[in-house]
Order: C-alpha cells, then structure tokens, then sequence
C-alpha cells in the first residue's frame, strides 16, 4: 500500500472515491472543492493506493470554530474517510488516520476530531480502534417555514 498527498494527478481519482462515499454529491461541484485544497494551508487529502488502484482517501482540516469535546482551538478534523468494500479490514483507514495525525502535529494542532451517524456502528468501531474516545451523541432537528 502507498499513500500520497493529493496532487492535480490524483484529483479525479479521489473524487471517485468521494462519490463512493457521498453520492447526493456533484462531480463539478467535488472537482472544484478538491482543485481548492491543493493550495490549501488548512485542508489536507490523502490517497490510499494498492497495486496501482486508489481504494482510499482521508480529507482533513483545520477547524477554528468550536468543536464537541475539544479542549483546545484549534482543533484537526476529519471531514471524511472512506476505503473501498473489498479493501476494508486491511489497516489502509488505520494509516490513512496516523497520515492525519502527523499532518495535524506538524501544524502545531494538540487534538483531532471526527464524526459519524450515530447508526454507522461500523465507523463508531473503527474509531474506537483507532484512539478515539466519544465525547457526545446528538440527535439533529429540522423544521420546515411556510
């Protein structure tokens, strides 16, 4: 396995893997929202690739505003992570996430942070795994205006 930091070579490559992950998104819209991080101070996005297949990618940032549990701003976060099926169990997400931390100790950031749905007992696992401990759960609400 090899990981490498996002590069205009690798743009449309991860925003396959985040059309895996998100589908509701638009190819334009991730094209244009990946082409930003490239210049990025604050984002990061790593790729995962095995036998020359990208199967993985982690995008992180840096977040100013208040984050749930944090003790200290600001605070690295990660905004998304996603191994393709037929290469989950294999540490690729473990490393992409070690990536992450040593991304987020270099700028000088004391803790990282991430989310999931409070159904993706999965995810909640591999965070747990992973050196996680979690701080909240919260149930959102919408209410729609006439």
């Amino acid at each position: 396995m090899d990981i490498e930091s996002l590069s205009t070579h690798t743009i449309n490559a991860v925003v396959e893997l985040v059309l895996e992950l998100w589908p509701e998104c638009l190819l334009d819209e991730e094209l244009e929202n990946y082409a930003r991080i490239l210049d990025s101070t604050n984002d990061a996005c790593y790729l995962a690739s095995v036998g020359g297949e990208y199967v993985a990618f982690i995008l992180i940032s840096i977040r100013h505003d208040y984050v749930e549990g944090s003790a200290d701003l600001p605070v690295a976060y990660i905004e998304g992570i996603y191994v393709k099926p037929d290469y989950r169990k294999q540490y690729i997400a473990k490393e992409l996430v070690l990536v992450a931390e040593d991304w987020a100790t270099q700028k000088g950031v004391k803790q990282i942070a991430s989310d999931t749905e409070i159904t993706n007992l999965a995810s909640i696992d591999f965070h747990k795994k992973s050196g996680f401990h979690e701080v909240v759960r919260i149930v959102c609400f919408i209410k729609d205006l006439s």
